[in-house]
């Protein structure tokens, strides 16, 4: 029996511990890493390249819709889960366009993770129950024109994850230390992101990333 190797992303430890428990007690499981950032499970996917790789939606550094993105470029053979506190068409269809299979919310039982896995390792996709399949079709279908015109599409992977750093707040010298480069390029590079959004203020930004969904008003 071939074992599922899987990587965990979730902020808070004890979700990430009830998740390995869960999770190592299928004879064909095991947790073989977690990360407590999006940039930690993006790292540690491109050195581990898992089976699976569960991320919750709302990450610090980086959000669980650009580890989705990010993860694949870097491992294409990791199908991902996300885990979400919100059944919103908006989240679920970006989660899907970025490459995620799987969709769960996080008040489904546990053994609907299981199943998830399951799932998606067969490169089938899982929605929560909650998720209206035809609902997010139509939103699909509304939604592909516009995504074409949006210009966050133009932004690097580094620019990503500078935007969202500077919305948590972080200075440009933390933003730096922990992207091991120097504060000139991570001013650089906010410079080139608020020029290519047309934005021209710290609370524009802020606005966005929340519009965007990047970050939540209530954490």
């Amino acid at each position: 029996m071939k074992e599922i190797r899987i990587v965990l992303a979730d902020d808070h430890q004890i979700v990430r511990q009830g998740l390995q428990s869960l999770l190592n007690a299928e004879t064909d499981m095991r947790v073989i890493g977690q990360a407590a950032t999006g940039l930690e499970a993006v790292e540690l996917t491109d050195q581990l390249r898992p089976d699976i790789l569960v991320t919750d939606l709302m990450m610090p550094e980086l959000n669980g819709l650009e580890v989705t993105r990010q993860a694949l470029q870097r491992s294409p053979g990791t199908r991902v889960i996300v885990l979400s506190m919100h059944a919103n068409e908006a989240y679920v269809l970006q989660a899907m366009r970025n490459g995620a299979l799987g969709y769960v919310l996080k008040d489904s039982s546990l053994e609907e993770l299981v199943l998830a896995v399951r799932t998606v390792l067969r490169e089938d996709r899982y929605l929560s129950e909650a998720i209206s399949d035809d609902m997010l079709q139509l939103y699909q279908q509304k939604e592909r024109q516009s995504a074409l015109d949006d210009p966050y599409e133009t932004l690097t992977n580094r620019e990503r994850e500078i935007l969202q750093m500077v919305v948590e707040g972080l200075s440009s010298s933390q933003i730096a230390e922990r992207l091991v480069i120097s504060t000139r390029t991570v001013e650089t590079h906010r410079a080139n992101l608020m020029r290519k959004l047309n934005l021209n203020s710290q609370a524009e930004l802020i606005r966005f990333a929340i519009r965007k969904g990047i970050v939540l008003l209530d954490g």
